[in-house]
């Protein structure tokens, strides 16, 4: 896996690790500080995110639909590619970095990790204080905003419950058919992936949101996923069975997502497609699909 060793970086390219079985197993992230340190006063935490990666997407999500784009300020690193993210305009980088990797290492000379997005930074201790995406959307939502909370206590059982089960067999799920190695992990996950899309769509019948009534992180957790499926998972990751295109249900979902104030100003389809197109490990010619055309 690329990354940085003692502080230093290794280019050896490859999107994942496996077990021994071929299976995708994605590794923990480090910096999880539950809480900002201070005031989110302006210009003084930051998100660092591309427009490819559904884990950022949801941070961005959340900034928007909370208000906080004032005090919450935003860096995209868009080109991946063997050394890391990289940011294309100078002024993305507060400190003139070119690549991502290099603002890990201002935060720890001798880190020895994976380098990915998102991050949340302070300016103010200059250091990364969160970089797991669904501690970040909580901290989002935690801060004061007139907008209703994403997470609200008295649902938050049935939150997680949720969050939990999109996240092993959806949102990394696709993550698992497309990085698998063996015939056995890619059936796997891809039996898991539209075993989930099935029940999601049967669970929307008749409802808007799915947790309760209201509109909660648990939408924007599968929102990211089906965001890119008809251009990215469906075609790079083999995850074939269908198209978001082909579920009233959730196609509605997306369509009714992307319509919210601020929604349509986090996401940038074709940026998304063109990032997973540079992959080699699915896409060794970095050739970027035509289509499809979004249904929604």
């Amino acid at each position: 896996m690329s990354g940085l060793v003692d502080g230093v970086w290794q280019s050896r390219w490859d999107p994942s690790d496996h077990d021994g079985d071929g299976r995708f197993l994605r590794k923990p992230t480090r910096f999880r500080d539950p809480e900002l340190p201070g005031p989110a006063v302006p210009g003084r935490y930051h998100l660092f995110v591309a427009w490819t990666c559904p884990w950022a997407h949801r941070t961005l999500l959340v900034r928007a639909l909370k208000g906080l784009q004032d005090r919450i300020g935003v860096h995209f690193a868009n080109d991946l590619s063997d050394r890391s993210w990289r940011f294309v305009q100078p002024t993305d980088s507060p400190h003139g970095h070119s690549w991502l990797y290099e603002l890990y290492q201002r935060a720890d000379p001798a880190y020895t990790g994976r380098v990915t997005v998102p991050v949340l930074w302070d300016a103010v201790e200059e250091r990364i204080l969160n970089n797991e995406s669904s501690e970040i959307m909580r901290i989002l939502d935690r801060l004061p905003s007139d907008a209703p909370p994403l997470a609200p206590p008295g649902l938050l059982s049935e939150i997680d419950a949720m969050n939990e089960r999109l996240y092993h067999s959806l949102n990394n799920g696709v993550y698992r058919a497309g990085f698998a190695t063996t015939q056995d992990a890619y059936d796997e996950a891809v039996t898991g992936v539209f075993s989930t899309l099935d029940a999601m769509e049967s669970h929307l019948q008749g409802r808007e949101w799915l947790v309760a009534d209201q509109l909660t992180e648990s939408d924007l957790r599968l929102f990211v996923t089906l965001f890119r499926f008809d251009s990215a998972y469906h075609t790079l990751f083999r995850c074939n069975l269908r198209r978001v295109a082909d579920y009233p249900n959730l196609r509605a979902h997306t369509q009714r997502i992307w319509e919210l104030p601020g929604v349509s100003q986090t996401g940038n389809i074709e940026e998304a497609k063109r990032g997973y197109a540079s992959i080699r490990a699915v896409n060794p010619h970095r050739i970027v699909p035509a289509g499809p055309l979004r249904p929604w």
